[in-house]
């Protein structure tokens, strides 16, 4: 039997579908500086639970950057050159909202920079501790900063490659005795010469009888004092749970003294991430849509743990595509405006409400 020719529009609706189904695929494994108005550099697809994440410079994407186990390079293979300053610290102006983290990272910058300085000049210089605590609730780019930190300390000179490792506790506690502090060291050799981003780091406190996070604790500590000139830690998580979780540990306390919060984000900012995705992915936002968008990010965003900040907006933006998907099948003719246009009845279906039918022009007489 003769199968049935594929109309141009069914192309259309085909390749359009395709698109939000790799979106939605790939959600929870883009949550780069794309959120913040940054273009994003290529990630791979979440690590398995047993190697920790690699994030190289988006100037040279590296084996260990493409999900392969983390592994010192081959040893003719040269860091990428540090970028400008300059250059970074436009980029971090450019990344939506973070008012209070975009000045505390430019203090720490102006800092290191004097303290490079006093050095050049044979002048006494305190030792700088450049380790960090990220706390804030999901979706407000701690691992977006924490990666722009990794090219910041490469630029000045702090870190000799400038990546980024995230890991959390199930990539650092083992089983048996003996094999947290291996499996740590893997880790550790994994981040030199770059950061160590430890996310949801208060799970390392377990508690427990048998609950081998101290020993991993204890040997992130000792890593922090071996290779104090070529690595730096952040740990990151919720507020009061990171504040227990720094003070319950005197060699915690006394590498960790600096800590920046990251605010959850206003309705306006997270309306300009929803234009922004809008923007990158070539579509046009009617301007009743907009109003409507404001209204469903609100109505979800009751919640800003369990919405997500940044993360919650594209949940929002992703529901629209498919509505809007669901609208040009069954349309006779797509044209390239339909394919754009996000439409008010888009953002209704994607709320559950009855879609409004559009208004009709009366026939000329």
């Amino acid at each position: 039997m003769d199968r049935k020719p594929v109309s141009k529009k069914d192309e259309i609706i085909l390749q359009q579908l395709e698109v939000i189904r790799t979106m939605t695929e790939n959600n929870l494994n883009r949550m780069g500086t794309d959120f913040w108005g940054s273009p994003a550099a290529p990630e791979a697809e979440k690590p398995a639970e047993e190697r920790p994440r690699v994030d190289r410079p988006p100037e040279k994407p590296t084996a260990s950057s493409t999900g392969n186990d983390a592994t010192e390079p081959p040893a003719a293979e040269a860091p990428p050159p540090p970028e400008k300053i300059e250059d970074l610290q436009a980029e971090l102006e450019g990344y939506i909202g973070l008012a209070s983290v975009k000045k505390e990272v430019k203090n720490l910058i102006n800092m290191v920079t004097v303290h490079k300085m006093r050095r050049e000049q044979n002048l006494p210089a305190a030792d700088l501790s450049l380790h960090m605590v990220f706390s804030g609730n999901p979706g407000t780019g701690k691992t977006t900063i924490a990666r722009m930190m990794a090219r910041i300390y490469h630029s000045l000179g702090i870190l000799s490659k400038g990546h980024l490792v995230e890991v959390d506790r199930s990539g650092l506690v083992a089983g048996y005795v003996g094999q947290t502090a291996l499996k740590v060291k893997k880790v550790i050799d994994s981040a030199l010469g770059g950061v160590l981003f430890i996310d949801e780091a208060y799970a390392l406190n377990g508690g427990a009888e048998n609950d081998f996070g101290q020993e991993a604790i204890d040997t992130i500590l000792k890593a922090m004092e071996d290779h104090r000139d070529d690595l730096v830690v952040i740990a990151a998580g919720y507020d009061d749970l990171m504040d227990r979780f720094i003070h319950s540990n005197p060699g915690l306390e006394s590498r960790f003294n600096r800590f920046l919060h990251f605010a959850d984000y206003t309705a306006d900012e997270m309306m300009k991430i929803f234009e922004m995705q809008c923007k990158k992915g070539c579509y046009t936002l009617e301007a009743e849509a907009a109003g409507l968008v404001r209204d469903f990010i609100k109505e979800e965003n009751t919640d800003p743990v369990s919405f997500g900040n940044a993360r919650g907006v594209r949940n929002i933006f992703e529901q629209i595509l498919v509505n809007q998907a669901n609208r040009l099948a069954a349309m006779e003719h797509v044209t390239r405006e339909d394919l754009m246009s996000i439409t008010p009845a888009d953002v209704q279906a994607a709320r559950g409400m009855e879609v409004s039918a559009p208004a009709r022009e009366s026939p000329a007489e």
